[in-house]
């Protein structure tokens, strides 16, 4: 087999064309979700982590909360690229639910029953 310079630069430009094909999407991905409360207590905190992570960061409602029966859109760009996040939600009265390995890229909308 003989190779010449315009089939390894032909080759090179087609594996770059398909890096950039493939890694476009998940990196343009919309990282929005809403988080939507359907029960009668109150998210005082709440927390989303990605699977990088090793810890639950800062608690991303700060002064906010999000009341029950009510919703709230939540960017969880981080720019880390990552899809797959864990969330944790603590209510008023102390009850604490985690969820691990949601992937942010595939879903629009998470709820709390």
């Amino acid at each position: 087999m003989t190779f010449t310079f315009k089939n390894t630069v032909a080759g090179l430009m087609a594996v770059v064309f398909l890096a950039v094909s493939i890694a476009t999407p998940a990196s343009a991905a919309d990282r929005r979700v809403r988080i939507v409360n359907n029960t009668g207590y109150t998210i005082v905190e709440f927390y989303g982590s990605n699977k990088g992570t090793d810890s639950w960061e800062e608690d991303i409602l700060g002064y906010d909360v999000i009341g029950p029966y009510s919703a709230l859109i939540i960017n969880f760009d981080d720019g880390t690229g990552y899809c797959v996040f864990d969330f944790k939600a603590v209510f008023n009265d102390g009850d604490v639910l985690t969820d691990f390995g949601i992937n942010i890229c595939e879903i629009s909308t998470f709820t709390y029953n």
